[in-house]
């Protein structure tokens, strides 16, 4: 390996400024200059003029994709380390051509399913608005809606999912779900019921997916599908903002034909300012928190540091 002067690492996206408090860097600090990024790029042309000195570039999930465009115009770049098994937003393909080295770290599957009930208990109790409403001096301005005996559809009984199932049981609800290969073996031994599409958009009360975004589950979620579901019926997305298709979900809840929605995730992240989801009363919506919990940071990190200090021993 080259001089220390030589070696550049950038460590993207650092929004709360915890990746050094997350990792022991010292043996990689000994060995390389590493630059942490706090703010975000959105533009190609801006994140190619700020990756160009780098031999080695950290990037936290989704938040800066590194396309093909991107790739090719970093003729530095030897090795890219992406936080969770997959990234949809790195061009893998083009990586491989441009012998870019690809290290995943670890994920823990927890973090996104405990956001998921926190959202829906939310939506369901009212609790945002009561605690505004309690900071305004007023009391008791809601009526919440009961979960037990209500029918929750999930969409996709992976591992998210099934959790989902679960806690959904335990809190005496009717599970359903749905997804293109699901079969219903599979689903009872989730402990729910497989029912197909457009049963679960007209029966469930709540509606929660947990799909992996693909070609395939890409815009999975229509407006015609939205359109099935109950007045009273809310609609949750902590996995992927392109698996609904969000325009679609935006005039359906501004036209109040289901009751509200929660959404931890976006067609284009970081939300723009002017988004309608920061201001529509029947939304409650956090930027992209599922996996960000104290656990799942250090891990991500410390594997992180981990996959720096193998390749700089090389």
């Amino acid at each position: 390996m080259d001089a220390k002067s030589t070696i550049k690492i950038a460590v993207l996206d650092d929004y709360q400024n915890v990746a050094r408090s997350m990792a022991n860097w010292t043996a990689v600090d000994q060995k390389a200059d590493v630059t942490i990024f706090h703010d975000h790029v959105a533009s190609e042309t801006a994140v190619i003029e700020r990756l160009l000195p780098f031999q080695v570039v950290c990037v936290m999930r989704e938040r800066t994709p590194l396309t093909r465009q991107v790739l090719s115009r970093l003729p530095n770049l030897k090795l890219i380390v992406s936080t969770g098994m997959r990234n949809a937003s790195i061009d893998a393909v083009a990586a491989a051509e441009l012998g870019i080295t690809i290290k995943p770290t670890r994920y823990l599957g927890t973090g996104a399913p405990e956001l998921t009930w926190g959202l829906l208990l939310a939506i369901a109790r009212q609790i945002t608005t009561e605690n505004a409403n309690l900071r305004a001096n007023r009391w008791q301005t809601q009526i919440g809606t009961d979960l037990a005996g209500k029918t929750i559809g999930i969409i996709g009984l992976g591992n998210i999912g099934n959790k989902i199932a679960a806690i959904a049981n335990v809190f005496d609800m009717h599970v359903i779900a749905w997804s293109e290969n699901l079969t219903a073996e599979k689903a009872e031994a989730a402990g729910a019921k497989l029912v197909t599409k457009e049963t679960l958009f007209k029966e469930s009360d709540f509606i929660t997916i947990h799909l992996v975004l693909s070609d395939r589950s890409r815009g999975i979620v229509q407006k015609s599908d939205l359109e099935l579901m109950k007045p009273g019926a809310y609609f949750i997305n902590t996995s992927r903002g392109p698996l609904v298709n969000e325009e679609a979900l935006i005039e359906v809840l501004q036209e109040n034909k289901i009751a509200g929605a929660a959404v931890d995730v976006f067609d284009t992240e970081p939300l723009a300012a002017d988004h309608p989801f920061r201001t529509l009363p029947n939304v409650l919506a956090t930027p992209h928190i599922g996996y960000v919990t104290e656990n799942t940071y250090k891990l991500f990190y410390g594997d992180t540091v981990l996959a720096l200090e193998s390749w700089l021993a090389l």
